[in-house]
């Protein structure tokens, strides 16, 4: 599910706008006069000052987006704030609102990248809700990191069942009601230079309502409760953590979710991701990204590797395909165009697979789309971006940071 959508007329408004310092919101710093006692003799010793000059509240707002993006060094925590309407086939008319924040745990570290927080939020038409935060806190040094996610959603969607077959018939769409709630962080220690390796948690709670058709479960529960430990290892020579313009990023994920901690059956996640960034011509950022998810055990219906999402394979439905494994690739041309605005290309594929014996290249789905980039702080880009599917599958995503 893609988490949030597009906000056309605010971005197109501040995108034109130049990136010049301005004064506070409220004061224009020329309107100060002081008069003399010799100019005022009846108030020797009282000074007259001049009302200041306040600006509209639209010259404020546009004031505000123009020095988002601007690094502000003497700030701790550097936090900003962005929303409005959004439109989508999946979730109709809605309001969506995202804020960025970057900040240093070691404010006199100006040269490594900083510490970044990202909080979502939305709201639809048809019933669909959405809070959640993402963020990477770096220690001192950068001796350890703290990876987060936790959100919570409601949406009335559809689902397939499971396998490519099933996915790919458009008569096995059906509706039901998905309440889920994840939290999931790494505890990430510094080993060697760029080398990460720590412990993982991971809480999964998803509960299923409203079937249309309940027996595409196979007769699995609707709710399911899951909880996760394992380990991963990261290995990151990116020069940023939001918008990487050059570097490497490698990640392994071994998570295990036995019967004896809570969960109803044992089951094992192997997560293993790796992307690559190199400049191409001024301006130009060429990124490739390799991800898989493989499950094995008794995996429930809702911890299923899923193609689709605002990150990988975007234009798919996710959870129309999802299977045991997934594998899938992507390479993103990146172009800054003008001031803080930029475009981006990409083409793509996926497919899921019960097990490496049944991949099949008739079973590769192809992805492509465009978007635009625009720096609502400093490396730190809303994006738009525009997905397209096999037969016709599309969306229209809204979100912040880069895709990978």
């Amino acid at each position: 599910m893609r988490p949030l959508k597009a906000i056309l007329f605010l971005l197109f408004t501040i995108a034109l706008q130049p990136a010049r310092a301005t004064e506070p919101f409220c004061f224009d710093t020329t309107a100060v006069v002081v008069a003399s006692a010799a100019d005022v003799p009846w108030a020797a010793d009282t000074a007259v000052v001049a009302k200041p000059k306040k600006k509209s509240l639209f010259n404020r707002f546009l004031a505000y987006f123009n020095d988002a993006n601007k690094e502000k060094k003497n700030k701790r925590f550097d936090f900003s704030v962005i929303g409005g309407p959004h439109y989508s086939s999946d979730t109709k008319l809605g309001i969506g609102l995202v804020a960025a924040g970057l900040y240093r745990s070691d404010p006199t570290d100006s040269l490594s990248a900083p510490s970044n927080v990202s909080l979502f939020g939305d709201v639809s038409t048809v019933g669909f809700y959405m809070l959640g935060v993402r963020g990477t806190h770096k220690f001192p040094r950068d001796t350890h990191r703290l990876n987060y996610t936790v959100y919570f959603y409601s949406f009335p969607c559809y689902i397939w069942g499971w396998g490519y077959d099933m996915g790919n018939q458009d008569a096995n769409k059906s509706k039901m009601k998905r309440w889920q709630a994840q939290f999931k962080a790494d505890w990430l220690i510094r080993t060697a230079d760029n080398l990460f390796i720590g412990p993982t948690v991971d809480f999964d709670y998803v509960r299923g309502t409203k079937f249309d058709r309940e027996e595409l479960l196979e007769g699995e529960r609707p709710e399911t409760l899951n909880f996760g430990a394992g380990v991963t290892a990261i290995y990151d020579t990116r020069d940023n953590l939001t918008a990487p313009k050059r570097g490497m990023y490698i990640q392994f994920m071994q998570l295990m979710r036995p019967k004896f901690i809570g969960n109803k059956y044992n089951s094992y996640t192997t997560d293993f991701r790796i992307d690559g960034y190199t400049h191409l011509w001024r301006g130009a950022t060429l990124a490739a990204d390799f991800r898989t998810q493989l499950n094995f055990g008794d995996v429930e219906w809702s911890m299923l590797a899923q193609l689709g999402d605002s990150y990988s394979m975007r234009g798919y439905y996710q959870g129309r395909y999802r299977d045991n494994h997934k594998m899938e690739a992507q390479v993103e041309l990146r172009q800054h165009v003008w001031k803080r605005n930029g475009v981006v290309a990409w083409v793509g594929a996926g497919t899921i697979f019960p097990k490496f014996s049944k991949i099949e290249w008739k079973h590769i789905l192809p992805n492509m789309g465009v978007g635009y980039r625009w720096e609502f702080k400093k490396n730190v880009n809303v994006r738009l971006d525009y997905g397209f599917g096999k037969s016709g599958q599309h969306s229209f995503i809204f979100n912040i940071n880069e895709a990978f």
